[in-house]
């Protein structure tokens, strides 16, 4: 394995050689847009399914701006550079209030993206520091900056994260999510690929396109859903399984990106893999993780790209996956297109900027646990630390979802794409080999010019 540091989401696509003709929409095709408001939502029964909300000309979104505007503080209104939140003050300022929650605390005062980790010794504050604005709720539910449309870091997602890298405990490996079919159902859809024949009637690619989609959905069945070192009742496991999902439907051509990219099916071809051949694609944070100061007193995350790379995995006839060394240009084309326009899918869809945000968050609480800051502070994280005192595994548990499935018929064979997963492990962001040195001392003279005097309930300033 490289040392760089890996952050990673995975997700595969089946491809099996078969027959004949072309669906897939060209590259070309595919216009910048700008996304209508979406989500996933969660039934009672674990069952997840994208949501797309209307909202013509936007007018609801106007409304809710208004309204925003008109009931948040000035202060915390304004768009700030650098907005810096204590987090141990912020729990103290919870506990004073009884354990109720404003928006303030529970949007961090509109933080936008966590660039900075602050420790002062001599007023024992825990410091994140980034740009932040006011906010709104889109009508997809998501709370985003008032102009910037960015997603705000939430409370909740923060106490996730610190969660899993809590004082006095071991820290969290590996948090992620995995979308996968079960293996009875790969054995069934080979069975079901092997029963379809090789022979169709010209001019009938569309029938059979769409007879074979819904074979391999009845066949494949309902794939399972997991999550590993959070809860999957937590918003964070949400945003995961979301970002992951979404990615697979770009990518095998069942959602159209708001940006001009390239996706796998508009370059696969048949000719360039073999039978029972799967896809794995990774989401790595295109950054070298973190700047460190030579006290140890402040943490930048540097950089703001994500990089996706692409692994090939080999399903056999029982339903079993086994990983092989073998490249494919569709795969390379579509992970090197999508790397590339990262940066403004993240601004336009904003659930990748918000699986951004969950990484910056686990690193900054793997650092903090780290360089032991909860001790330095006397921080025991008695309200954040207890779900009984501060609930945030209120969602339905994502366990389900219906199989993402296309059929591509192109020049004599047939591709039927499928695939998922998501893991962070914060942990290799701060490993020594991963972290560069703050040559010149510009974070070191940042931290030393910001000054946390507050007073008494003040948990957040400019």
């Amino acid at each position: 394995m490289s040392t760089s540091c890996r952050f990673v989401v995975t997700s595969g696509v089946f491809v099996l050689a078969a027959v004949m003709v072309f669906l897939a929409l060209p590259s070309s095709a595919q216009a910048q847009v700008v996304e209508p408001p979406a989500g996933v939502e969660v039934d009672a029964q674990g069952v997840l399914q994208k949501r797309v909300y209307a909202d013509p000309g936007g007018q609801l979104m106007r409304q809710r701006i208004a309204a925003a505007k008109a009931s948040q503080r000035p202060e915390v209104a304004a768009f700030s550079k650098l907005r810096k939140v204590s987090i141990n003050r912020l729990e103290r300022a919870i506990q004073e209030n009884g354990g109720a929650l404003t928006d303030e605390m529970r949007y961090l005062a509109g933080l936008l993206r966590v660039r900075y980790v602050f420790f002062y010794p001599e007023s024992r504050d825990i410091v994140l520091a980034g740009p932040a604005e006011g906010w709104v709720t889109d009508p997809a539910g998501r709370v985003v900056g008032i102009t910037s449309r960015r997603p705000v870091i939430q409370l909740q997602d923060l106490v996730v994260a610190l969660r899993a890298f809590a004082p006095g405990r071991e820290p969290t490996e590996v948090i992620g999510c995995s979308i996968d079919p079960t293996p009875e159902g790969l054995s069934a859809m080979q069975s079901f690929l092997r029963s379809v024949g090789s022979r169709f009637a010209v001019g009938q690619e569309q029938v059979v396109a769409a007879r074979i989609t819904e074979g391999l959905r009845a066949s494949l069945g309902l794939q399972r859903i997991t999550v590993r070192g959070v809860s999957p009742r937590t918003h964070f496991a949400q945003v995961m399984v979301e970002a992951d999902y979404r990615m697979k439907l770009i990518g095998i051509g069942l959602e159209q990106p708001p940006v001009r990219m390239v996706s796998f099916v508009d370059q696969a071809r048949p000719s360039q893999g073999t039978a029972n051949m799967l896809f794995r694609w990774y989401f790595v944070p295109d950054y070298q993780c973190v700047r460190l100061t030579e006290d140890h007193l402040a943490m930048e995350l540097v950089g703001d790209g994500v990089k996706l790379i692409g692994e090939d995995e080999m399903v056999a006839a029982s339903g079993q996956r086994r990983a092989v060394a073998r490249s494919n240009r569709a795969s390379q084309v579509f992970v090197t297109s999508f790397t590339r326009r990262y940066s403004e899918l993240a601004e336009r869809s904003p659930v990748f900027a918000e699986l951004r945000n969950l990484i910056d968050l686990a690193v900054a609480a793997a650092h903090i646990q780290e360089q032991d800051y909860y001790a330095k502070a006397n921080w025991r994280m008695e309200l954040f630390g207890d779900e009984s005192r501060f609930p945030v595994e209120t969602y339905n548990a994502p366990r389900q979802v219906e199989p993402v499935v296309s059929a591509v018929l192109r020049g004599s064979s047939l591709m039927t794409p499928i695939g998922g997963g998501v893991q962070i492990q914060a942990l290799m962001a701060i490993r020594p080999e991963n972290v560069t040195p703050d040559e010149g001392g510009r974070v070191q003279r940042l931290r030393d010019h910001i000054k946390p005097e507050l007073a008494r309930g003040q948990w957040w300033w400019d």
